[in-house]
C-alpha cells in the first residue's frame, strides 16, 4: 500500500494551530509569548503582573486590591475580603470566589449620594454617572509637594479653560500612602477654598487624586458636599499615579454598575 500525504493541508493545519496558540497568548498579556513555539503546560506557571502595557503606551492607574491597602480611619488595612465558596481541590467542578468590601476601597469614585441624602434617596448612584465624563482627554498635573490644594495652588497650576478632566498628583504619591496599611490623615487633598475656586473658575468635571479622599481630611465632608452638590463633577479617588509623566492622556475609567451604591470600585487606565 502506498501512503500519500497532502503537504499543503498539513502546513495549513500546523499554521492554524500555531496561530491559535499565539492568538490565545496575545489575548492574555500576562502570559509571555514566544513566537513560533508551542509551549507545553508547566507545573510552575507564574503570571506576570503589569502596570504598563503596549511598550509604555497604556498605564494602569488603579490599585491592586490586597489586605495591605489602607481603608478610611483604620490602622488594620482591608480585612480579608475574598474567599473561595467552591473549590476544585475540595471536589467542586469549579473555583468560585465571593468578595465583601466597602465600595470606597482602593481606586473608586463617589456618586452624588455619598454626601447628599436626598440624592441617595432619589437614586443618584454609581450606575447613574456619565461615562462621557469618565472617559476622554485628561491632564495629569503635579501639585506643589508641600501644600494641600488651595485656591492659591489652583491658580498657580494654570489649568486652561476647556480642560474637563484633571488628575492631581500630590505628595501622597511620593509618600506611597496607598501602599501603607495604616490610614494616614495627613494626606494632601483639596481644601474648601480650592474646591470652590475649581467650581467657579474651571471647566473641570472629573477630579482625580492619589489617596482615599480627594478632599483634605479636616475639610472632607464640606468639600465633598460642595463638589457633589450640582451632580456634574465626579471625584475619582485613590488613583495610582507613580511612574507616569505629567501631561495629556486619554483617560478611561469604568466603575462597577452598582444600583443603589453611592460609590464604586473603578478600573482606570491612561493611554498615551
Amino acid at each position: 500500500m502506498t501512503l500519500s500525504f497532502n503537504f499543503p493541508f498539513l502546513i495549513t493545519a500546523s499554521t492554524l494551530l500555531l496561530s491559535s496558540v499565539i492568538a490565545t497568548d496575545e489575548a492574555y498579556p500576562s502570559i509571555p509569548t514566544t513566537f513560533g513555539v508551542v509551549k507545553a503546560p508547566s507545573d510552575d506557571l507564574k503570571p506576570i503582573r503589569r502596570e504598563v502595557y503596549g511598550e509604555g503606551k497604556i498605564f494602569d492607574i488603579s490599585h491592586r486590591y490586597t489586605q495591605e491597602m489602607p481603608v478610611w480611619e483604620s490602622s488594620d488595612g482591608v480585612k480579608p475580603f475574598l474567599r473561595l465558596t467552591t473549590s476544585i481541590k475540595n471536589g467542586s467542578l469549579s473555583n468560585s470566589s465571593e468578595m465583601k468590601l466597602s465600595v470606597h476601597t482602593g481606586t473608586h469614585l463617589d456618586a452624588p449620594g455619598h454626601f447628599h441624602d436626598n440624592y441617595y434617596d432619589a437614586g443618584f448612584d454609581s450606575d447613574s454617572l456619565d461615562l462621557q465624563v469618565l472617559n476622554g482627554p485628561a491632564l495629569l498635573v503635579d501639585v506643589p509637594r508641600d501644600k494641600n490644594i488651595t485656591a492659591e495652588v489652583m491658580k498657580s497650576l494654570h489649568i486652561p479653560k476647556g480642560v474637563r478632566r484633571v488628575l492631581f498628583r500630590t505628595l501622597n504619591t511620593d509618600r506611597r500612602l496607598m501602599f501603607k496599611k495604616e490610614f494616614d490623615s495627613s494626606f494632601a487633598g483639596f481644601m474648601m477654598d480650592g474646591a470652590k475656586w475649581l467650581v467657579e473658575n474651571t471647566d473641570i468635571k472629573l477630579i482625580g487624586l492619589d489617596y482615599l479622599s480627594f478632599a483634605a481630611y479636616d475639610e472632607a465632608p464640606e468639600t465633598h458636599k460642595l463638589i457633589l452638590a450640582e451632580r456634574d463633577i465626579i471625584p475619582v479617588e485613590a488613583m495610582k499615579l507613580d511612574d507616569v509623566e505629567a501631561g495629556v492622556y486619554s483617560l478611561h475609567c469604568l466603575p462597577l454598575r452598582l444600583l443603589g451604591a453611592e460609590g464604586a470600585p473603578t478600573r482606570c487606565i491612561l493611554i498615551k
